[in-house]
């Protein structure tokens, strides 16, 4: 009795698509005979049923990239199903956990998809684009407020093994909870550990009911880690063109992508460039980010955020180097800082946000200006002070206020901020004259509290006096 499969196959052939047999096979590569006309990344299909995309197209031959793992012979015949490869895309996607191929990985049963999106997109042209001005709240006070992002922007997330990449990159995802985007999640070539650490986080936070999170992990083919960034891009991309809704794509982590790519394309026998890299991996990164942006036709934005390993803490190498050149900004995480016990990481004075700024009010921008000085202030007078030194009072100034500051600007996983909380802490940390018995950690507390109560100037006036007799307290009974 034939298979579904093995009928959808004979279907294919009788329908006149062309038709290829598999001379060699070498693990996901395959070679085959035959099969033209064709294009690049076409879908094929195999006699088993398992697919795969066309990568290389020569004069007698063509080389497939298999996703299937089941094993295939020499003589199999494969042929032609469609002229590009698509993915299946749809609403009910969000809140699930999926493989690169699409299918359900958190056993809620299957997944209707409402269309099928190409995998290998281009890019919206320019002329189709909005310019960016909404602010994307990351719930990070000190991003919001030094190195602000706004929705359909792409920035880079960089920084070495252990620095709390991931953990900044969930952070930003779980703050998304109470926005109206949806968070896309792409997890490439993990430890399934890593990827159970992720859901877990995501899940506790409530955030998984608004977020998609595809997984292709060190076990699965080198072509599923090749392939999962594209995915969650296509599902994100249905959602934001089709759906008109708002998407926040994170990459985690394209290092991970460009060495896949890098193995794929040894294989294929393409001549390395720099650091064994293909030619083309400039391009394959471009066309992935530059599929992020604002509409003019609905005024909706996807917004990417890929994540780059590096070494040393050396930006300066090609991979980074090259994604660095793609985005409009960049967060660098530096284990330096890592170690002085601010969380998130980051390096204040290689960070940038490009664009980031047009989304920022005047009483946003006025305090980011304020808080750089101080923390470059701070740096100044903590290396002054190690000395041993008598100071002046200025700088014992600078350092009680850069002391608190450095408290604010630090957040454990999962510890987020709206926008108007993170302006009341900043304005009583940044006044002119210093508040005694300010305490950061009762300040935190209560700022989330007051925050809903503001609905004009002259209420904000009025929450900022109540959060600052909250957050002091008496000298008298400042130790208890």
């Amino acid at each position: 009795m034939e298979t579904q499969a093995s009928q959808h196959f004979q279907k294919l052939v009788d329908a006149g698509r062309p038709v290829g047999e598999i001379v060699a096979i070498n693990s996901f590569l395959i070679t085959v005979k035959g099969l033209q006309p064709v294009s690049i990344h076409s879908l094929v299909i195999f006699e088993d049923g398992s697919r795969g995309f066309t990568r290389d197209i020569l004069e007698d031959r063509v080389m497939v990239l298999r996703q299937g793992t089941s094993q295939l012979k020499i003589g199999t015949l494969a042929v032609v199903a469609e002229e590009n490869l698509t993915a299946k895309v749809g609403k009910d996607f969000v809140g699930r956990v999926i493989s690169v191929t699409g299918e359900p990985l958190d056993g809620k049963g299957a997944i209707a998809a409402d269309a099928y999106w190409l995998v290998f997109n281009s890019t919206p042209p320019i002329y189709q684009r909005e310019l960016l001005d909404t602010q994307l709240e990351t719930g990070v006070t000190l991003i919001d407020t030094v190195f602000p992002i706004v929705r359909g922007q792409r920035i880079a997330l960089l920084g070495d093994s252990k620095s709390g990449k991931t953990t900044l990159a969930t952070q930003i995802a779980i703050n998304q909870r109470s926005t109206d985007q949806v968070v896309v999640y792409v997890l490439i070539a993990k430890r399934r550990s890593d990827v159970d650490i992720l859901l877990s986080r995501l899940s506790d936070a409530g955030t998984l009911q608004k977020s998609i999170v595809v997984v292709s992990t060190i076990f699965e083919s080198l072509v599923n880690s090749y392939l999962a960034p594209y995915i969650g891009c296509a599902l994100g991309e249905y959602l934001w063109q089709k759906a008109g809704q708002d998407v926040v794509v994170i990459y985690d982590d394209l290092t991970a992508h460009a060495h896949a790519y890098r193995e794929i394309s040894l294989l294929l026998g393409t001549n390395p460039g720099r650091d064994s890299y293909p030619g083309d991996i400039f391009h394959a990164h471009s066309g992935l980010l530059e599929r992020a942006g604002k509409l003019k036709a609905n005024h909706h934005a996807m917004t990417a955020i890929p994540v780059v390993l590096t070494e040393a803490g050396d930006i300066t190498t090609y991979l980074p180097t090259n994604i660095m050149s793609i985005t409009d900004g960049q967060w660098i995480l530096d284990m330096d800082v890592f170690r002085s016990g601010l969380r998130p990481a980051l390096n204040s004075g290689l960070s940038v946000t490009r664009v980031g700024g047009v989304g920022q009010n005047a009483r946003q921008k006025s305090q980011s200006a304020t808080a750089l000085k101080l923390m470059a202030d701070y740096a100044k007078a903590q290396k002054f002070s190690h000395f041993g030194t008598e100071m002046a009072a200025t700088t014992h100034k600078v350092l009680a206020a850069g002391n608190q500051l450095h408290q604010l600007f630090t957040q454990v996983p999962g510890e987020t901020y709206g926008l108007i909380s993170q302006q009341l802490m900043l304005d009583l940390i940044l006044s002119d004259t210093p508040i005694p018995g300010l305490r950061v950690d009762r300040l935190k507390k209560a700022a989330a509290e007051v925050s809903s109560y503001i609905k004009s100037g002259e209420a904000y006036a009025k929450v900022l006096a109540r959060l600052k007799e909250k957050a002091v307290v008496p000298l008298q009974g400042a130790q208890k």
